[in-house]
């Protein structure tokens, strides 16, 4: 009989550290790699399919795109203008979405948003704004 409480007291010791081990979470005993080296996940913006503004231009009204280009005129208070090597199209960004941010029109940007075809000329609504 001691035999078998000695037994199960030291097996239940065992177990215990290797419940303890399989906790679950985040583990913050390693840093991340940096983006660039990474191989797989979601990384933002960056690993959505980016189209061009000639490619939009033919998308049907209320499609969700993502865009790279470089904010060239502000026309209005939150409207602008997008180019990228293949055309120009205005964007409405919300101040909100800047968070902040000065960009000038040498810097590269993504959007990502909604198409609005609407009104004429057609636009994009962006939900999303990073500086590239």
């Amino acid at each position: 009989m001691k035999k078998t409480v000695l037994t199960l007291c030291v097996a239940t010791l065992f177990s215990m550290t290797a419940f303890a081990e399989d906790s679950p979470g985040l583990k913050t005993d390693k840093a991340p790699p940096p983006p660039h080296k990474m191989e797989d996940g979601y990384r933002g913006m960056e690993d959505a399919r980016s189209s061009t503004i000639k490619d939009v231009k033919a998308m049907h009204d209320g499609a969700s795109v993502s865009l790279r280009g470089n904010l060239v005129k502000k026309e209005s208070e939150d409207h602008y203008l997008l180019r990228d090597k293949t055309g120009e199209i205005n964007v409405v960004i919300p101040l909100a979405l800047f968070d902040g941010k000065s960009v000038s029109p040498d810097e590269l940007v993504g959007i990502s948003g909604s198409l609005d075809k609407k009104q004429q000329p057609a636009f994009i609504r962006v939900t999303h704004f990073q500086k590239q």
